[in-house]
């Protein structure tokens, strides 16, 4: 009899563990809530930023949904599957949308196939794959399966580019993600930057798995693409919701935007 199931080491931290652990989630290890208190001790807002980049993500997902008419998501760095995930805000509003999630972690991946799951209408999969790798993700038949790359799709990299931290391999990255994507797609995007931070707490995070960019550096990801409005702000400062209260941007150090495909191939 052969074994199956998914190899997770966890004597090391993973991201999306992690920020499962600042969000308050249980689906973590002692190696990943380790890791997790070591960076909130250089940075004790860090469970703060983590709350308001998944708000900005479910605020981005229903504008897609609702007023740019978006039915098509492809979600790379999903993370543990917690309150209001991308199909879940989608479908609310469109039963009909289709989402492929992308996740390193299988224990990410072994968690949203048991919980994410799609309503009758629409459709949900799952790819265990690395941004770092976008051709796999693009070669997985369960991609196309799911998705029309000929029709628009919005591509979601939330809080997930900043751990990769070549500049090069980044941009490549994300160019060659959105190569295949159709016109009218949109590129959905937070990104951790020490624009709000101080000198000494910018130098301690430069020890971690992740990189600080400013906002020149990750405006340079979104060259030949149409920014929405208000463009790349901090995250609480993209179209919040009129009745609830954000905390200052040193608070959740995260860069935010959303971009539409034009018309005419992406390199």
């Amino acid at each position: 009899m052969t074994n199956d199931s998914p190899q997770i080491d966890t004597s090391v931290p993973h991201p999306a563990r992690r920020y499962n652990y600042w969000l308050g989630g249980k689906d973590n290890f002692a190696a990943d809530r380790a890791s997790a208190d070591a960076i909130e001790a250089q940075y004790p807002d860090i469970r703060t930023s983590a709350v308001q980049n998944r708000r900005f993500l479910q605020r981005a997902v229903r504008f897609l949904t609702a007023e740019a008419g978006v039915r098509q998501f492809l979600d790379i760095g999903t993370g543990m599957p917690t309150a209001d995930n991308t199909h879940e805000v989608a479908q609310l509003i469109a039963p009909d949308s289709r989402i492929v999630y992308v996740d390193n972690d299988p224990l990410v991946m072994t968690h949203a196939r048991a919980l994410l799951t799609s309503s009758a209408e629409g459709r949900t999969d799952y790819i265990e794959a690395d941004l770092r790798d976008p051709q796999a993700i693009l070669d997985d038949p369960k991609l196309r399966e799911v998705l029309d790359l000929k029709q628009p799709v919005a591509l979601m990299l939330v809080a997930v580019v900043h751990f990769v931290r070549d500049d090069q391999q980044a941009h490549t990255v994300i160019r060659q993600l959105l190569a295949q994507l159709a016109p009218g797609s949109f590129l959905v995007a937070s990104h951790a930057t020490g624009d709000f931070l101080d000198a000494a707490t910018r130098e301690k995070l430069s020890a971690y798995d992740f990189v600080l960019r400013d906002r020149d550096q990750f405006a340079g990801f979104f060259a030949g693409l149409d920014l929405l409005e208000p463009g790349i702000t901090p995250i609480t400062s993209w179209r919040p919701d009129p009745d609830e209260v954000m905390p200052p941007p040193e608070q959740a150090s995260v860069y935010g935007v959303v971009a539409r495909v034009p018309d005419g191939s992406i390199r």
